[in-house]
């Protein structure tokens, strides 16, 4: 879920509290049975031209709207009308070496974009994709090699725009609880017939952006706006250490009781983890590793992840859902490489059943949920896969890797782009190609095939920048989490 790589950012990653030592589980990993060596280098390149075919059909046929219809070659605004494919696309431009590109898409973006509209836009959307996409391209355009104003990385024109649409979402926070509205008008602010009513990840997926623009801007009102919505998040939990789905902004009244790890959840996890990570905070780790305790004890069942009712633990929906399979990977991220690896097969062999992960599965029946058969090119799964393969070196994962390569190109490549999978079933397609197909699914693929990409250093060298607030280590590299 997490749109952009920030390992990238401002990192004091010396060792993480209540984080197993380095190495630490590996041993119990047992690779899957005789794998098939997967050409790593030949799937990099298919990975790369798949890119450039969403990508250049973006710009021919959709900018600047937001997104690529791929079924009638033309665009759709869906979160606002930012350009979104583009800013999300940012980093992976980096990612594949296209600097020149970078250099151009910035310039543009620099020129077109503007944050000062009467739009009604997701506040949870805005920030992982928009804010979150500009503050990665920003944080890596050094790397690119552009010039960066003085004062970089606490200047720069992608930071100033960063801030610009992060100050348009600070009026959803203005709530009794400090949990903020879903949806906020960019002009006006919160409309008076809002409701209330927004889920557990849309409160607690802020952390990592707002604490990085506090840290490099110097005002602390994004990272105070943002702890403050966690711990009301973690003040709300119930008895047994389980939160709902979704909950009322105003009073703190559970409204979806519904306790797991999926939709409408997920990320509050995942920033729990990478925002303990990116700040060196013992806090927001051992809030997590206090509601990993009660998933295990209460909603984890032969290695898969069920939903529970929130205060009592009963089994609600047994169900598997595709926004899951983040999770093998932030396992990882605390060092439980050997669970980590059990649930990945599990979702594995969902993927391999159907040639990608359906939003809804059902376990104990084996098969997809009515109206839930769809799969929108989501990189959760691949996202573990590669975090996984550099903690392992398990063949079994580029497998999963190459499976997606051809599956996604099989299924869903069209004359225009890639299309989102309607139906698994039947391959039937939808006209949408949302923006994290190139900001996500792309990028987590080619740095599963590409050994040697920058992303990839294992923390033994990185950049120290002094800031007017302090040291920033940069470029330590993805493994350096992992690790």
């Amino acid at each position: 879920m997490l749109r952009s790589l920030y390992p990238l950012l401002c990192l004091y990653v010396l060792h993480v509290p209540g984080r197993p030592p380095q190495g630490a589980n590996r041993g119990e990993v047992v690779a899957g049975a005789a794998a098939h060596e997967v050409d790593a280098a030949l799937y990099r390149e298919r990975v790369r031209a798949m890119f450039y075919h969403a990508y250049d059909n973006y710009l021919a046929h959709a900018f600047p709207y937001d997104e690529l219809r791929p079924l009638t070659c033309d665009g759709q605004d869906t979160w606002g009308s930012f350009s979104l494919t583009l800013i999300d696309a940012l980093d992976t431009l980096l990612i594949l070496g296209n600097v020149s590109e970078f250099q151009r898409v910035v310039d543009v973006l620099q020129e077109g974009v503007d944050f000062d509209i009467d739009v009604n836009a997701s506040v949870f959307e805005t920030n992982i994709r928009v804010v979150g996409g500009l503050l990665s391209a920003h944080l890596l355009s050094k790397k690119a090699g552009t010039e960066v104003e003085p004062g970089w990385p606490c200047s720069g024109p992608l930071l100033r725009m960063a801030e610009e649409a992060a100050r348009k979402l600070l009026p959803a926070f203005q709530t009794p609880t400090g949990m903020p509205f879903g949806t906020v008008n960019l002009l006006h602010g919160v409309n008076p017939g809002e409701t209330p009513v927004t889920c557990t990840a849309g409160i607690g997926t802020f952390i990592v952006e707002f604490a990085t623009l506090s840290h490099l801007t110097g005002d602390p009102v994004f990272e105070d706006a943002a702890r403050k919505a966690l711990k009301a998040l973690w003040k709300n939990r119930s008895d047994i250490g389980l939160v709902g789905n979704h909950i009322d902004v105003v009073t703190a009244k559970w409204v979806a009781q519904d306790a797991g790890i999926g939709a409408g959840v997920d990320s509050y996890f995942e920033y729990l983890v990478k925002g303990a990570i990116l700040l060196q905070d013992e806090e927001l780790m051992s809030m997590f590793l206090e509601y990993n305790k009660a998933i295990k004890n209460y909603t984890k069942f032969d290695d898969w992840y069920l939903w529970v009712q929130m205060y009592k633990g009963t089994v609600t929906m047994p169900i598997f859902q595709s926004l899951e399979a983040y999770w093998p990977g932030l396992q990882s991220l605390i060092g439980d490489i050997d669970n980590a690896m059990r649930t990945f097969l599990n979702y594995y062999t969902v993927w391999k059943q159907f040639g990608g992960l359906p939003e809804f599965y059902n376990i104990p029946q084996g098969y997809t949920v009515e109206k839930r058969e769809g799969y929108p090119l989501r990189p959760e799964l691949i996202e573990s896969a590669m975090y996984l393969y550099r903690a392992t070196q398990d063949p079994t994962l580029l497998e999963l890797g190459r499976d997606a390569v051809e599956s996604i190109e099989r299924i869903s490549k069209v004359e225009c782009g890639f299309a989102t999978i309607k139906d698994l079933r039947d391959h039937r397609l939808d006209n949408r190609m949302e923006s994290f197909f190139l900001a996500e699914t792309v990028k987590y693929l080619y740095l599963l095939f590409d050994a040697d990409n920058f992303m990839h250093n294992d923390g033994s060298t990185f950049n120290i920048v002094l800031t007017p607030y302090g040291e920033c280590v940069l470029d330590a590299g993805l493994d350096k989490i992992i690790s």
